[in-house]
């Protein structure tokens, strides 16, 4: 019986209203929505029909009315809400659990953190990054783990520049910790600029006087 009531349901949203978009909604809806801190979601149009592109996928969704679509790749109603700031919001299900879904849309120009970062606009990814901390400071693009081995993986590929700049972000969102602090000093050790990589690897022992790899490498450069 739920299945029956599904393809009914899909049936009547297939078929109702036209696929076509005014003028005025794709003006206020095309473009770029955060779906989470590091990843968007773009909509356009092609001949005034609406078009989702997510993780290189390019999707055409069913108009159920003048506002509202169903995405079957996601099997997700969007909803465009144009007030009082343009986003998308996902349609409640059970799946939802009560959560509340929306994705924020950003201003012409704007980029996320790892955009700014690939773009090497390296001071508005550091910003970009340490505002998604202040929003939530779980948030996954922010774990220190993964940025260090972001920045070792430069380092594996002789990429200096990169590296630095990925531990300099590191510092500024968890700047009490020893190991950002270290992973710079490898950064400047592995580019042969002994004298900054000692200050660094001091500015971590100075947090964890215990920090083995930074003590080992200190000794190892004030021996060379």
């Amino acid at each position: 019986m739920k299945r029956i009531f599904y393809f009914l349901s899909m049936f009547i949203l297939i078929s109702c209203g036209n696929s076509k978009n005014t003028d005025q909604f794709i003006n206020t809806v095309e473009g770029r929505y955060l779906f989470n801190s590091n990843e968007t979601l773009e909509v356009y149009f092609e001949e005034a029909v609406l078009k989702v592109k997510w993780r290189g996928q390019d999707m055409t969704p069913i108009k159920a009315n003048d506002s509202s679509f169903y995405l079957k790749e996601m099997n997700e109603k969007l909803i465009f809400i144009s007030q009082p700031l343009v986003h998308i919001e996902l349609a409640q299900k059970r799946e939802h659990e009560g959560n509340k879904f929306y994705f924020s849309k950003l201003t012409k120009g704007e980029k996320t953190p790892v955009e700014y970062f690939n773009n090497k606009e390296y001071n508005k990814a550091l910003e970009a990054y340490l505002t998604v901390q202040k929003k939530d400071s779980l948030d996954p693009t922010i774990r220190e783990w993964s940025l260090n081995q972001a920045g070792y993986q430069f380092l594996r590929e002789e990429k200096f520049e990169e590296a630095k700049e990925m531990f300099k972000i590191n510092i500024a969102l968890y700047p009490h910790k020893s190991n950002v602090y270290d992973s710079m000093g490898d950064a400047y050790r592995t580019e042969k600029d002994t004298l900054k990589a000692i200050e660094f690897y001091q500015k971590s022992l100075a947090i964890n006087p215990e920090n083995r790899g930074a003590i080992r490498n200190l000794k190892k450069l004030k021996k060379e």
